[in-house]
């Protein structure tokens, strides 16, 4: 095969679909040279961060059992806190995901009788059952430790109220928790900011507040991080943005120094707090993985306005809309039924290089309150940096893309879901 157009009709995509999708790319140059920009911006930041800190071939040696004296460990935490503009990070493979990063913060801060905040709505449904606010919750939520939680909801334009979060900030509000992406939720994702005027209100009412964001997805899209606009922790997953899809596994969570000891005295013991933990032969990976960050998070960025643009020109709801102002990598689409949404992520299963084999179907999986679908050929198991899509089967029927190791796996990911939908007769024509 001489050209790229023979490689897609190769794979099953009609040539009315690819030039749709051609020429869709070829309106979001100047657009893409926008995020060429900032990419270059963080990915400068972060080899300035590891030089400073002299990475250095000793920091990718391996350290097992307690995990004691290990420098790659130690240094990725510095560079860590340096990149996100924090005092501290704790940044380890024992960390599984972000709902358990979360957790330990959440567990490591707040005490019985205390009460914790949402300002920005319900969150994301994994955190439901630690909270407690599930109709069956699950045992150790926060809620059985005698913690509340109160919520303010967003307006419906997306803007903060910020008489209902005055109205629920009291003398037991310990926490409040900002969850700047949108979850399940098609809701506008918070621009740090937007961050910062939200936590400069928060502690305009009570000072003594703390202040934690949930960043996933969120890294790297920007040229500043929450920490840097006040928050006082940012938590998040290695296997979405900061990990370039190069970690395995991990979690992280940034800022102020005596928050972030209190994090890792939970997430280990008392009295042993940062000083134990092995990295297993991880570091190299998670280095390298923070180095492409900015870049892999780049492509994925581009495949969520390529997506946006995509479907908003066939009449489907996009949420950020085509030419909305971007500070995460989820493109929300509304496509209004179960069966488009099964092709859908059967299209960006059938374009995956792991697993394009398979046929995704909705099932009940732990943690949600609903059946959800979820698409993901993925070389790192529930890795959304890599192309995934995933969907609630419940009204509106909106499903959620991100990811994309690559620009142009991205590209083809989308093709593919809009070929699978054509093909299923839910898109007549283009």
């Amino acid at each position: 095969m001489d050209t790229l157009k023979e490689y897609y009709l190769s794979a099953g995509i009609s040539e009315d679909v690819y030039c749709f999708c051609d020429k869709v790319q070829e309106s979001l140059k100047e657009r893409f040279e926008e995020i060429d920009q900032t990419a270059e911006f963080n990915q400068i930041k972060v080899l300035r961060a590891m030089q400073e800190y002299k990475v250095s071939t000793g920091c990718f040696e391996t350290s097992t059992g307690y995990g004691y004296d290990d420098l790659g460990r130690e240094i990725l935490e510095e560079v860590y806190a340096k990149v996100f503009g924090a005092e501290s990070a704790l940044v380890r493979p024992q960390l599984t995901c972000g709902t358990h990063a979360l957790t330990v913060a959440l567990s490591a801060i707040l005490r019985p009788g205390d009460e914790l905040l949402s300002p920005v709505g319900r969150p994301y449904d994994t955190l439901e059952g630690v909270i407690g606010i599930k109709k069956n919750s699950p045992p150790c939520s926060l809620k059985e430790y005698g913690i509340t939680y109160r919520q303010a909801d967003l307006m419906p334009d997306g803007s903060f109220d910020y008489e209902s979060i005055r109205a629920a900030i009291n003398e037991r509000t310990r926490l409040v928790t900002i969850q700047k992406s949108k979850g399940y939720e098609p809701r506008p994702t918070l621009s740090v900011k937007q961050i910062s005027e939200l936590v400069s209100f928060i502690k305009s009412v009570k000072p003594d507040v703390i202040c934690m964001v949930d960043n996933c997805y969120g890294e790297f899209i920007e040229k500043t991080e929450p920490v840097q606009a006040g928050a006082d922790l940012c938590v998040g997953s290695l296997i979405k943005n900061p990990g370039g899809g190069l970690a395995p596994i991990g979690g992280y969570i940034a800022g102020r120094s005596d928050l972030v000891s209190m994090c890792a005295h939970r997430l280990t013991a008392p009295g042993l707090g940062k000083e134990t933990g092995a990295t297993l032969g991880l570091n190299r990976a998670f280095f390298q993985g923070l180095f492409l960050a900015p870049v892999v998070t780049a492509g994925a960025l581009k495949g969520a306005i390529f997506a946006a643009n995509i479907y908003e020109k066939l009449g489907f709801r996009a949420v950020p809309g085509a030419d909305s102002q971007r500070y995460d990598i989820i493109q929300a689409v509304m496509l209004g039924s179960k069966e488009a949404v099964v092709s859908f992520c059967k299209g960006i299963q059938a374009a995956s290089p792991v697993d394009s084999h398979v046929a995704p179907e909705p099932y009940a999986m732990p943690g949600y309150h609903s059946d959800v679908i979820m698409a993901a050929g993925a070389f790192i198991q529930g890795s959304s940096i890599e192309l995934s899509a995933d969907a609630p089967i419940e009204p509106p029927y909106a499903v959620y893309f991100q990811g994309g190791l690559t620009w142009y796996h991205a590209k083809f990911g989308i093709t593919m879901s809009l070929q699978y939908m054509k093909d299923a007769g839910i898109i007549k024509s283009l």
